[in-house]
């Protein structure tokens, strides 16, 4: 009988084109590895992979054979963790996807706060300020920091308002002046905070009044600790979530600019591909995630 874990390594060393990779990624030594689909091989009677000094690549039939069998494999574990699941067990994996700044502050207290009341759970982190295709590119789960949800596709809660503030740094003020209405910004350089590194449009409100402002003239990016750390070397003025800049401002690196103008909300919201059942361990994240930021940890 063809052992299952057997399959599941030759699998991994397939996708990874490498048997150390696949041993890394796993857990396990090289050789162990190296023998599993070894034996694999032995027990199908046909060569599976072809070793060089310098990479590993499918054969004909090894191709074959891991584009037939990993969705049987893939079928296999998901009815396996619906079965623990509907026992009670909260089990399997979940591949994650969340905008980097915001991973790299919350998630590892999230993470590690949830993997030790749920020991079984798997969980594979990807961080990107890109908006991903949460189908596509294959996510359990997707967090995204934006406005309002438009995708009809896709299954969205949200979490809660992200409050966003415009910040510029003293020495920047001191010699640039500081502005007293958004129409003063023209004149200043103000950093864009865009996915593509694009200018971008701040739309700003006060008391029923309403200016857009052009940024990114002089400088843009598409991550929000890099915009902070631009700001705070007084290259201009930047509108970010107040988390990434709480630690700026209280202790006196940036200042908050124009506070009486406030830019549209925008929403921490979880995405689902379009699940006809919310998997249980899923679920289970989704609610820990946004116990801990809106009461440990609130943005």
């Amino acid at each position: 009988m063809i052992n299952l874990d057997h399959v599941r390594i030759f699998l991994s060393v397939a996708e990874h084109r490498s048997f150390v990779a696949a041993a890394r990624h796993l857990s396990m030594t090289a050789p162990t590895v190296t023998r599993a689909v070894g034996s694999l091989e032995s027990q199908l009677g046909i060569q599976l992979l072809l070793r060089t000094t310098r990479h590993v690549s499918l054969t004909s039939a090894g191709a074959v054979y891991a584009a037939r069998i990993a969705p049987l494999v893939d079928e296999f574990q998901r009815a396996s963790d619906e079965l623990r699941e509907q026992h009670g067990d909260v089990a399997g994996s979940i591949r994650i996807n969340a905008p980097m700044s915001l991973g790299q502050q919350i998630l590892p207290d999230v993470v590690s706060g949830f993997r030790t009341q749920f020991p079984a759970t798997v969980l594979s982190l990807t961080l990107t300020d890109r908006f991903i295709d949460i189908v596509s590119d294959d996510f359990d789960l997707a967090i995204r920091i934006s406005e309002a949800p438009k995708d009809k596709s896709t299954i969205w809660r949200k979490i809660c308002l992200v409050r966003r503030v415009m910040v510029a740094s003293p020495a920047y003020l001191a010699i640039h002046g500081e502005p007293e209405t958004p129409d003063d910004l023209a004149s200043h350089s103000c950093l864009a905070y865009d996915e593509r590194s694009l200018n971008e449009t701040w739309e700003l409100r006060s008391e029923g009044r309403a200016r857009k402002v052009r940024a990114g003239q002089t400088l843009a990016g598409n991550n929000g600790d890099l915009m902070a750390r631009l700001a705070d070397n007084g290259e201009g003025i930047a509108l970010l979530p107040h988390f990434i800049v709480e630690d700026g401002l209280e202790d006196g690196r940036l200042r908050q600019v124009l506070p009486a103008w406030e830019p549209p909300d925008i929403w921490l919201t979880l995405y689902y591909p379009p699940y006809e059942r919310l998997p249980m361990r899923v679920a289970k994240f989704s609610d820990f995630f946004e116990k801990y930021v809106t009461q440990t940890r609130p943005l």
